[in-house]
């Protein structure tokens, strides 16, 4: 009796051997794959070539794949990637596509839970800075491919009254994203990228505060300080103009000018951080 098996069966057998963790003999002999097409009769589904046997040709895209994820992800984590060096990356993404094999039409995906298997990946040096960095490299991943939405003109802020800032709420774009760190790690993204080998900030402890947005399809990262980052988070967080201005003077030692405070502000909206203006219907 022929194989009734279908696009949709062939499609389930295909993933199942291709991101199968051990050698093509076993992933064509897993229960999951005999499940959808006995190992004897694979025959009836991959054909010969002249030259390979079918599981031979079913090997050629079962090694191939942790080389394609390898690919893709170094992408999205070249920073992770120089920091952890050809096989140490490769070690991290054959662990890490193991336990979070691609599932998707598209790769964009792929690296959503790295950061998270950074905390638990065996025998990783330096783990916490491994993290932070493959947060940041991950938020740039998503702001890239976030919804590009308008942000504020000078037009729509001009027609703010000067008396209403104090109870606007602003909203940000789309492609934002707002994150603290333990290390230094936009500092050291800029060295890979910049290839300046010779000035990588070391992996040691030191806080610091990083803004990534989206403008006209190009990616921007700007290195923060504790105050600037708790003002903009007020603010992504909904606050009013007024409480998290109020807030930042509070800060004690740290608390910044008012000079400043207008600073940043004016730089966020001319950056193109924000997308509109949302004021109380009696302002």
């Amino acid at each position: 009796m022929a194989l009734e098996l279908g696009l949709s069966g062939l499609q389930r057998w295909m993933q199942t051997v291709v991101v199968h963790p051990g050698t093509s003999e076993e992933a064509i002999a897993s229960e999951a794959a005999q499940n959808e097409v006995p190992a004897p009769r694979l025959a009836e589904v991959i054909l010969p070539s002249r030259t390979l046997s079918p599981p031979e040709r079913v090997a050629i895209y079962q090694s191939m794949y942790p080389l394609r994820m390898e690919e893709a992800l170094a992408s999205d984590y070249g920073a992770l990637k120089h920091f952890l060096g050809d096989d140490g990356f490769f070690a991290l993404v054959r662990g890490y596509v193991e336990a979070h094999p691609s599932r998707s039409y598209t790769l964009n995906r792929l690296g959503d839970h790295l950061p998270e298997y950074v905390q638990t990946a065996p025998g990783l040096p330096r783990r916490d800075f491994c993290h932070d960095l493959a947060r940041l490299e991950r938020a740039v991943a998503q702001v890239f491919d976030a919804e590009e939405t308008p942000c504020l003109t000078e037009p729509e802020v001009a027609a703010v009254a000067p008396e209403a800032w104090e109870v606007a709420r602003l909203q940000p774009v789309a492609a934002f994203r707002l994150l603290s760190f333990r290390y230094p790690v936009n500092a050291y993204l800029d060295s890979v990228r910049d290839e300046d080998h010779e000035h990588h900030p070391r992996a040691r402890r030191k806080d610091s505060w990083a803004a990534i947005y989206r403008r006209h399809y190009a990616v921007w990262r700007h290195e923060l300080t504790r105050p600037a980052h708790d003002l903009l988070a007020d603010l992504v967080a909904g606050k009013s103009l007024g409480e998290a201005v109020a807030a930042a003077l509070r800060g004690g030692r740290r608390a910044p000018s008012q000079e400043e405070l207008f600073r940043w502000f004016r730089e966020w909206v001319s950056g193109g951080v924000f997308r509109s203006v949302v004021l109380p219907p009696n302002a």
